[in-house]
């Protein structure tokens, strides 16, 4: 809610300047990232100038500087500063067909949240060069209802993806995520016959490093702490492992870097992968990157359990059919090794289940 004598003001019908605001945390928007809520309460800047307006230290909360993905608490005050709205280079709204396939994505929902089986190649949100994603879909063809991310998923990555409808189950969710309280799943194709067994990386990961202007992520012991377990599903020779990987923190590009840390990078990761390896599985039909968030479970504070879960999408069981046939054949040729027996395929998971 806002306090003091400063509301926006237009400057012109083509632009507008805002003045500096100050507005006060209410019940319905504690628990929420500041970067979300200066975006949402400055609706004409790019995600990008939010982010450098937080960073520089002209939005503050309480007095003080603040971190983008820092979560605001009721009463919090939150200065934003006067910024200059241009008028937007993209269509105000998102595609009628890219609602329409999030909205067909939808796999479960109740009072508290949706569920999305989110497709490859869809952001989670707009930013860096993209006008809509998601969470700006939902919004538009459920605009009573305030909608939030509870996490987030890479672009190429598909599978599950939590969306809030109210802010307390919100608040939930991110104390849930902040304790440690979520089991979250993914299905992984990586290089290589995994030797390694059932194994758990512990190596920290830095966030905060560029390459060519692009944000990459590297291990490095300055980095901050990040937890992976893997385990191998099935295997296709020497040519590719099929692996399921539990997150215990929640790092961007945590599962790529911990890969090909581990010397068996994700299939079709143009990034952190192995280019030769992606030309290969490229030729056997693969178009986007092997990543996919198949299952999370958590149970809810006040009771009662949840538990979703999302099948490997067309393209990628298909490339699992060919490489088991191709490994199949080698087999019979008498190419497989000694001691390696093959490995059943994973069980289809149910599309979605809820308390």
């Amino acid at each position: 809610m806002p306090y003091g004598k400063n509301p926006t003001s237009p400057a012109n019908a083509a632009e507008s300047r805002s003045r500096v605001q100050h507005f006060e945390v209410g019940e319905e928007e504690a628990g929420q990232r500041l970067d979300n809520y200066v975006q949402r309460r400055l609706g004409g800047l790019p995600r990008s100038r939010v982010y450098r307006v937080i960073r520089k230290g002209e939005v503050r909360v309480n007095g003080h500087r603040a971190a983008p993905e820092q979560r605001l608490q009721l009463h919090d005050r939150v200065r934003l500063p006067p910024v200059r709205l241009a008028p937007p280079e993209h269509p105000s709204r998102p595609a009628p067909e890219l609602s329409a396939r999030i909205e067909g994505a939808i796999v479960y929902e109740d009072q508290n949240l949706l569920v999305l089986d989110k497709p490859s190649g869809v952001a989670v949100h707009g930013g860096s060069g993209i006008s809509f994603g998601v969470i700006e879909a939902l919004r538009a063809a459920r605009p009573a209802e305030p909608l939030e991310l509870v996490h987030r998923l890479d672009r190429e990555t598909s599978g599950c993806l939590l969306i809030a409808r109210r802010r307390a189950a919100l608040r939930e969710l991110h104390a849930l995520m902040r304790g440690n309280a979520f089991e979250k799943r993914y299905l992984v194709l990586v290089r290589g016959k995994w030797d390694l067994g059932a194994k758990r990386i512990e190596v920290p990961l830095r966030t905060d490093t560029r390459v060519g202007g692009e944000r990459t992520v590297r291990a490095g012991a300055a980095g901050k702490a990040a937890m992976s377990d893997f385990r191998p599903v099935q295997f296709f020779g020497r040519t590719a492992t099929l692996m399921e990987v539990t997150l215990h923190t929640g790092r961007t590009h945590q599962i790529r870097v911990h890969a090909a840390h581990a010397g068996h990078p994700v299939a079709g990761d143009d990034k952190y992968g192995d280019p030769a390896f992606n030309e290969l599985l490229h030729g056997l039909g693969l178009r986007r990157m092997f990543l996919h968030a198949h299952s999370l479970s958590f149970s809810w504070p006040r009771g009662g359990e949840f538990s979703t879960n999302t099948p490997l999408p067309a393209e990628l069981s298909g490339l699992i059919d060919v490489l088991a046939a191709s490994s199949g054949r080698k087999r019979s040729a008498g190419l497989r090794e000694a001691g390696n027996p093959p490995r059943a395929a994973p069980r289809r998971p149910r599309s979605a289940a809820g308390r």
